[in-house]
């Protein structure tokens, strides 16, 4: 009866072994499989619906908010900290478990005469006690683990979305720089024949020339400047995706209202910088690391004191069965663990410190962001209301004087030219202001303006973008 038992057992225990399965990767199939990625409109609107479910989305053109949701499927980062989040988890539920059993299996043969029986069969165990603080620190350790590692998700999701607002104004405006910088090239090289054969006729002179030379190769050292800002931004963008460049191509791109930035509402940024203070996910993290710092010395303070195991066990010794019990003691270092001790506690002396320079990182970078706003929309304000009103005025009166014969080409090209400019410094101040908006809503850790306050409030706090 014992065996079919004993079997029995030793049956049921293996089935409720988890078996091992392979899982190899191929870094060349990887790296061709990322070659190939592309924006897919049908998984971005189910990633749309987690994360904003009441955001519009016609599937054809790409804002902010589809761009966001498209990277939160795609984005390798997103996805490699999504799946250290999981394992932190299962990490805190493996926690709960506790130390292993200890069995010992014995077996004796004493051959003699006058013995019933010459075998000596026995089982001895080992039962650590897993109680008190020791257990509770442990678990409560394994436990921030994994609400830190979700606060670093939440933080790589927001770095990502950043990158990507960043990157996809940088497209907009580099594309408008292009645009600008050819239209200046050719101004300049209709300017640079006028005056070149104005020399040739005697009616210029050589500094002249040689001036509108430099401004040409200028402008066009400009215009290879934008160029390469424009490719950069089109690899920012693509890597902010998760998707090759190639395949962002001919994907229509839109951003309502990029030319009219709003500045900030001192009421609702003073509000929103309280709750950022509260709810910023490096700060949570730094919070959550703290904790873990104040279980791990509780548990080596625990560990000043004796381990206690239990030692049950059964032998049958040559036809008499005893029932022997144990009590084991593992004593603390000989130190008491005061080392141990002293080395956690200055540990959670230096996450409290990291949490305070957090928090004053923080704030003082909403301050700075706050001036910069100010200081770039003022900025831009005065180069459209001067500079750029001026340019048009100017360039306005050169068309009637060239169609009435007051003015030459060259004169006509330089008007043209100053407007070129000046819509170039346009887009400078626009690139300040969006490099304000972007840090302010950076040091906020929130959208202000535009679909990404569609966002619902769950997916913003818990970083969550899967059910």
């Amino acid at each position: 009866m014992i065996r079919p038992v004993s079997a029995l057992l030793i049956a049921a225990a293996a089935s409720g072994c988890a078996s091992y399965r392979a899982a190899p990767l191929a870094p060349e199939a990887i790296a061709v499989s990322y070659a190939r990625r592309a924006l897919d409109p049908g998984a971005t609107q189910r990633s749309l619906t987690r994360v904003a479910p009441n955001a519009p989305w016609d599937g054809q053109t790409w804002d902010r908010m589809s761009l966001f949701a498209a990277a939160l499927e795609l984005n390798p980062r997103i996805a490699e900290a999504r799946a250290h989040a999981r394992s932190a988890e299962a990490s805190a539920r493996a926690a709960r478990a506790g130390p292993s059993i200890t069995l010992t299996v014995t077996a004796e043969y004493a051959r003699s005469a006058s013995e019933a029986s010459p075998w000596l069969y026995g089982v001895t165990s080992d039962v650590p006690l897993d109680i008190g603080a020791r257990r509770s620190s442990r678990i409560s350790a394994a436990d921030f683990s994994g609400i830190g590692a979700r606060f670093d998700y939440a933080e790589v999701v927001w770095g990502v979305r950043m990158a990507l607002r960043r990157a996809l104004a940088e497209r907009f405006l580099a594309a408008r720089e292009v645009q600008i910088g050819e239209e200046l090239s050719a101004i300049r090289a209709r300017q640079l024949a006028a005056i070149q054969a104005r020399f040739d006729s005697g009616e210029a002179a050589r500094a002249d020339l040689e001036r509108v030379r430099t401004e040409a190769a200028g402008d066009a050292r400009r215009l290879t400047d934008a160029q390469a800002r424009l490719m950069a931004a089109r690899i920012a963008l693509a890597d902010a995706l998760g998707v090759s460049i190639n395949s962002l191509e001919n994907v229509p791109l839109t951003w309502t209202e990029f030319d009219a930035p709003v500045a900030a509402n001192a009421v609702q940024i003073e509000l929103t910088r309280q709750a950022a203070l509260l709810a910023r996910s490096d700060i949570l993290r730094a919070s959550a690391a703290y904790d873990q710092s104040e279980a791990d010395l509780r548990g080596e303070v625990a560990r000043q004191w004796p381990e206690l195991h239990f030692g049950p066990g059964y032998t049958w010794e040559r036809g008499l069965v005893k029932l022997p019990f144990s009590i084991g003691l593992v004593l603390p270092p000989l130190d008491f663990n005061h080392n141990a001790v002293e080395a956690a506690e200055a540990r959670r002396s230096e996450a409290g410190l990291h949490l305070e320079a957090i928090i004053a990182s923080a704030q003082s970078s909403i301050d700075a962001a706050l001036a910069e706003q100010a200081t770039a929309v003022t900025s831009l304000a005065r180069v459209r209301s001067a500079d750029l009103s001026g340019a048009h005025s100017a360039a306005d009166q050169a068309d009637e004087e060239i169609a009435s014969g007051a003015i030459d080409r060259v004169d006509w090209c330089a008007a043209q030219a100053s407007l070129r400019l000046a819509q170039l410094a346009e887009v400078d101040a626009l690139r300040r202001v969006h490099a304000a908006d972007a840090a302010l809503e950076d040091a906020l850790r929130r959208p202000l303006e535009g679909p990404e306050l569609a966002i619902a409030p769950s997916a913003a706090i818990s970083g969550e973008t899967r059910p």
